[in-house]
């Protein structure tokens, strides 16, 4: 499609249809990216529960080079959106080269400090004695693709958020394939270990990279060039202003993740491993939900940068109605088979305990998230910062954290299990209230640009006259 064809089918097209057309592709990757992380988890959990349990440990690693990730993609994208449902194409062109190469300087840096200071960072994300040699090898390799790994997050985004959703998709579920198949080849068959793990996730990300990049020139998005990079103030600010909640949410989704190893280490390498595996378990549960509401995120930009808000609103209402429904019935289905889906990670009575409780807790909660996930995807997109990044925060953040450090010193154990499903709880109550007041500022918004149009009529109607 051209840009113009593009306008036109995000501002027009019936918003089920349109949601739909965008969705699929994004849920289907998400899917197969997050069963490629069950996927590692479940051919390491072969070498033993030590090995499983560095896996988890080492995950808030890659959560933050997610979140740097995610913060240039999402900042650039959901600008570029807006700019484009304004037809901006310029400033989108800055906005698209400066958050590629942020990228890559933020994954070099990435890099260079956590190899510098591999075993204090092995250390403080949770590792014991018995885990530590695992979480050393296996970090050790993943920090080399850093860079790449953030920039080829960024492409998926600035595609994704220009109504591509197919060439994203066939990008980053090239990559989750072959790490699927790359995983059991180098694990077992080259005698690699958990090492092999870790080479076989960075080199189907560059893979992935490679696709993307691609797949920017095949679909016609905005081109990156060297040339546009544009380190003013007000580039840096829409980036910034766009990609702060995905920093929070991911950077503390780290923060929480380091806070669970810690809290769970009194309880041994089981526990560790436990709650890793029902980590893995909702993360494969809730890309769908993530998925659908990447396809929501481009109609909400166009159709806000427009001023389209009505389209913004039935949008919004359409992915949260679907969207809870689903959830329901996911939350019911991982309730009954609990034990049996901790089961298949790892064959250890005592891991599946643990998880089973754990993963039952979650599933009382996990229904509301399609509220909170499709209003903070709502705000992010609209530039609405403050709200966002508040919202952003609040789960894994402002109530996730806190309940790990209270309810142990309370319950024990069960308050680990249970802490998730508090968190989401009051992050509900929370987004309900910044609904409320962004829809009041829609509302006043639409009735200034009704204003002003009317004006405008107006004014073009006397000087006719004239």
């Amino acid at each position: 499609m051209t840009q113009d064809e593009k306008y036109k089918m995000m501002t027009e097209m019936p918003i089920p249809s349109l949601i739909g057309r965008l969705a699929v592709p994004t849920i289907i990757s998400m899917l197969i990216t997050s069963f490629y992380n069950m996927a590692d988890t479940f051919f390491v959990g072969r070498i033993g529960t030590s090995a499983t349990a560095a896996v988890g440990v080492a995950f808030p690693l890659m959560a933050v080079i997610q979140a740097l990730g995610f913060f240039c993609g999402h900042g650039s994208g959901n600008s570029i959106s807006r700019k484009l449902g304004s037809k901006e194409t310029g400033t989108a062109e800055q906005l698209a080269a400066t958050g590629f190469f942020m990228a890559i300087f933020l994954g070099l840096a990435v890099t260079v400090l956590g190899l510098v200071f591999l075993k204090p960072l092995c250390l403080i994300l949770g590792s014991t004695d018995t885990i530590l040699p695992y979480t050393e090898k296996y970090l050790g390799i993943i920090l080399l693709g850093a860079p790449y790994m953030t920039a080829q997050l960024v492409l998926n985004n600035q595609i994704r958020f220009q109504g591509n959703a197919v060439y994203s998709m066939i990008g980053i579920t090239t990559g989750a394939v072959l790490n699927i198949a790359l995983d059991p080849l180098f694990i077992f068959v080259f005698h690699m270990g958990i090492a092999g793990a870790a080479f076989a996730t960075i080199m189907s990300q560059f893979v992935s990279f490679v696709m993307l990049l691609v797949g920017i020139r095949i679909s016609k998005c905005i081109p990156i060039r060297f040339r546009n990079i544009k380190l003013n103030k007000e580039r840096l600010s829409e980036i910034v202003g766009g990609g702060l909640p995905s920093l929070f949410r991911q950077g503390l989704g780290s923060v929480a993740t380091m806070t669970l190893n810690l809290a769970a280490n009194p309880y041994g390498d089981a526990a560790i491993a436990a709650m890793s595996i029902v980590s893995r378990i909702t993360m494969f549960a809730g890309s769908a939900l993530i998925g659908f509401g990447q396809g929501f995120q481009p109609v909400c930009g166009f159709n806000y940068g427009a001023k389209k808000f009505g389209r913004v609103r039935e949008a919004l209402w359409f992915c949260v109605k679907v969207s809870t429904v689903l959830l329901f019935i996911l939350a019911i289905v991982g309730a009954l088979l609990s034990g049996s889906l901790v089961g298949i990670f790892r064959d250890d009575p005592e891991v599946i305990r643990i998880g089973t409780t754990a993963l039952r807790f979650q599933c009382l909660s996990f229904t509301l998230n399609g509220w909170i996930i499709m209003n903070n995807m709502m705000m992010q997109t609209m530039g609405k910062t403050g709200y966002a990044t508040l919202l952003a925060s609040a789960r894994q953040g402002l109530f996730f954290i806190p309940a790990l450090l209270i309810l142990p010193r309370l319950f024990g154990l069960l308050g680990i299990q249970m802490a998730q499903a508090v968190a989401d709880s009051l992050t509900f109550v929370v987004t309900t209230v910044i609904y409320v007041l962004v829809m009041k500022g829609m509302r006043q918004e639409e009735e200034e640009y009704r204003c002003a149009c009317k004006q405008e009529r107006n004014d073009i109607y006397c000087k006719s006259i004239k």
